[in-house]
């Protein structure tokens, strides 16, 4: 038989085995995540072809994270039916603006300090590490449009993986300018406030704000011609795709763009139309497609050496950032909200990494030349592993305790 026919059948399989598993691991401490994993080790190793390493093909690596993470924004914003209002959003904006450098600062010192690696290096994998993922954390956000559970852990979860990936960005290039220009303060040091930081944030909040609210027009106030009168889905992507580029047109921050579209697209008056429900559908089918895809070839890269260098430090480092640093910075950055000390916990504890991680770690990779790289990839590679396993074995019987402590609390009030 061909090969292209046998990889056209066994794609084929893996879709209707992913759109199955759901049902069948129901019941079990697993998650979609692990299973793809799983799937592509296993297959990765029976056909003795473990040669495929992100970290060999950062540009196709960085294409492909960077359209998960562009349609996974899209479909965060859709989600999410709360007003935007400050007593709705407060603690979102804790974990942004506290909780969200913390981690930053205290992975980048963890990773000069401890394991020696270059300031660089460091800052980078702070960048890195930092930002949520919306791809991965579908178990503990909000539901599709109008149907989903909603409530203070699963708002914040959602709008802080929709709004880090793209606030990642800054400190991304601030770790690009250390590899060029050294720690020494100079001009780039202005350049990257003015630009990295301020211009490029709001610039893509802007656009993406400008951009949502005409495609709201164009959806629901264009008549016999308005595009919710054609009931198709893939109206989503285009939709996407054009406040992405957008964005990026004017140097702003396309992944802001993306989610605060969707957020305007949602806050119209038209916001319980059911055309919302229709292109949150397909953003999520296309969206699993990819994640789906993107976790077989890495259970396919683990099949070979992509951990072949993680030493004990990487491995104490990586659980360091992932259940000390960022519990204990997401409880730092949620003093003062109303939400309760184990909700806090929660969502201190669930700041799921994944594909976000790979794409910056790629970007900056294809940018610039930056010290011990290798060990940089085998650090995310861990970190990512293991918060997919982790996240992926306890998120839906915590967040059903949750949701059953919370209930007995509203009948006894």
């Amino acid at each position: 038989m061909d090969p292209h026919i046998m990889l056209l059948g066994g794609f084929g399989a893996l879709i209707l085995l992913v759109a199955w598993v759901p049902v069948l691991i129901k019941n079990l401490p697993l998650s979609l995540p692990i299973i793809c994993i799983a799937i592509g080790a296993a297959f990765f190793s029976w056909i003795n072809e473990g040669t495929l390493q992100p970290r060999d093909y950062p540009q196709t690596t960085e294409i492909l994270t960077e359209l998960t993470v562009i349609i996974s924004l899209a479909g965060a914003g859709l989600r999410i039916d709360d007003p935007l209002k400050w007593r709705v959003w407060a603690d979102t904006g804790r974990l942004l603006s506290i909780t969200m450098p913390l981690t930053i600062a205290a992975t980048a010192g963890i990773c000069a300090c401890y394991l020696g690696l270059p300031w660089e290096t460091a800052i980078l994998l702070g960048a890195v590490i930092a930002p949520t993922d919306p791809v991965l954390a579908a178990d503990v956000q909000v539901g599709p449009p109008r149907s989903g559970p909603s409530d203070k852990v699963r708002l914040s979860l959602t709008s802080e993986a929709g709004l880090n990936d793209g606030l990642a960005f800054p400190f991304t290039y601030l770790a690009i300018a250390v590899a060029v220009h050294g720690t020494q303060l100079s001009e780039w040091t202005w350049h990257w406030l003015a630009v990295d930081v301020l211009w490029r944030i709001l610039a893509g909040a802007g656009a993406g704000w400008m951009l949502g609210w005409l495609l709201a027009v164009f959806m629901f106030h264009s008549g016999r011609v308005s595009l919710a009168s054609t009931g198709q889905g893939f109206v989503a992507l285009g939709g996407t795709f054009v406040t992405y580029a957008g964005a990026e047109a004017i140097h702003g921050y396309g992944f802001v763009a993306v989610f605060v579209g969707a957020l305007a697209l949602r806050s119209t008056q038209e916001g319980v139309h059911d055309y919302h429900v229709r292109l949150h559908d397909f953003t999520e089918e296309i969206e699993r497609l990819l994640m789906m895809t993107l976790l077989v070839l890495f259970g396919g890269s683990l099949a070979g050496p992509l951990l072949s260098g993680l030493t004990w430090q990487l491995a104490l480092a990586g659980l360091i950032i992932l259940f000390v640093i960022r519990p204990v910075t997401g409880m730092i950055g949620l003093i003062g909200s109303k939400m309760r000390t184990r909700e806090k916990a929660f969502v201190s504890l669930f700041g799921i990494r994944g594909v976000g991680s790979f794409y910056y770690l790629a970007y900056a990779t294809n940018t610039e030349n930056f010290g011990q790289l290798d060990d940089a990839w085998t650090l995310v590679s861990f970190i990512v592993l293991v918060s997919i396993l982790f996240h992926g074995m306890t998120s839906g019987f915590l967040m059903s305790w949750l949701d059953e402590r919370r209930e007995a609390a509203r009948r006894k009030s």
